[in-house]
């Protein structure tokens, strides 16, 4: 029979022996050390100057003092001197600092609770991995504020990356929503998860609206200036006309067909009486007539020049584009 017991070395009594309460006392003494075990220091290098009776260190690989060559062990102060137990895998230890449970696994004492920073990866009912660092499998999920306002924020890198949300059905993507390889803000929709066709678009830069064959946007022109849309395509129809928060503005509306590709070209089909078609002229701010609004083609980009006042706000709609 061995003298000591296999997972706290606990010395046993052995038969006709001498003195058996020296013994028991000793496999008492352990017991209290190691049951319900806390350590005053993890990775301690250092005796205290003045320890207390029943003080336990976990010492770091290279102690000092008269702790020197225990590098690992348990320091334990009892009866004004230190004794040293070796550690065993799974033994747990409450860490007194830190107010942390640990345990003892591969020479080292780890937090049983894992720092719940820069971690690989969360499961919640099902399993993370490299893509999906983040994994949840539920009925529902609720993100809510903590007083007052909640944003939830979709980063991406640059300009020509994506920042969406998709939509999936048995896997199978159906709808996206987000900025997809740009910056502008899109709607789309699939029939086989690897195709998508924009259903509508906010364009970034003036929040137009694009959808198939149509596109509305607003834009605000100072006096005797110009503003520029660029067209959603080569060619098409626009309605435009100039919003006032007061009264109608009608004399400053009208009905175009466009041509802003290889054969520019404006053509008016319906216009107000202070609206006027300049073709392909260059517009300067002053280009048309004094109280009007002038309209001309570029390359890709519809003019529209205010000669009524002060500034002005012009909505658009595009139809019927290709």
């Amino acid at each position: 029979m061995p003298d000591l017991s296999a997972n706290l070395s606990l010395p046993y009594l052995l038969p006709s022996q001498a003195q058996k309460h020296v013994t028991h006392n000793e496999a008492l003494r352990q017991l209290d050390t190691l049951v319900q075990m806390a350590v005053q220091s993890f990775n301690a290098s250092e005796a205290p100057p003045a320890p207390e009776d029943g003080e336990i260190h976990a010492l770091g690989l290279a102690p000092t003092g008269v702790w020197a060559g225990q590098g690992g062990q348990l320091a334990v102060y009892n009866s004004n001197a230190w004794t040293f137990l070796a550690p065993k895998d799974g033994w747990r230890a409450w860490d007194m600092q830190a107010s942390e449970l640990k345990v003892y696994s591969a020479g080292v004492w780890l937090p049983i609770m894992p720092e719940l920073q820069n971690l690989e990866g969360v499961g919640v009912g099902t399993t993370s991995d490299a893509t999906n660092r983040l994994a949840v499998a539920s009925d529902a999920a609720l993100l809510t504020h903590a007083g007052s306002d909640h944003r939830l924020t979709i980063n991406k890198a640059g300009p020509t990356d994506t920042a969406s949300m998709v939509f999936q059905s048995n896997w199978s993507g159906r709808a996206e929503i987000g900025l997809t390889g740009d910056e502008d803000f899109h709607f789309r929709v699939s029939s086989d998860g690897s195709s998508f066709k924009d259903a509508l678009t906010l364009r970034g830069s003036d929040g137009a609206v694009t959808a198939p064959c149509l596109m509305s946007g607003s834009i605000d022109i100072a006096g005797d200036s110009v503003g520029y849309v660029p067209t959603p395509s080569a060619g098409g129809m626009f309605a435009i006309n100039l919003v006032d928060p007061l009264y109608p503005q009608a004399p400053h509306s009208g009905l175009f067909s466009f041509d802003t590709g290889p054969s520019m070209l404006l053509h008016t089909l319906a216009a107000g009486s202070r609206m006027d078609n300049l073709n392909t002229d260059t517009l300067t701010g002053t280009s048309g007539t004094d109280e009007y609004t002038s309209l001309a083609v570029r390359a890709g980009e519809l003019q529209i020049e205010n000669r009524y006042g002060s500034l002005r706000r012009y909505a658009y709609t595009f139809l019927n584009t290709y």
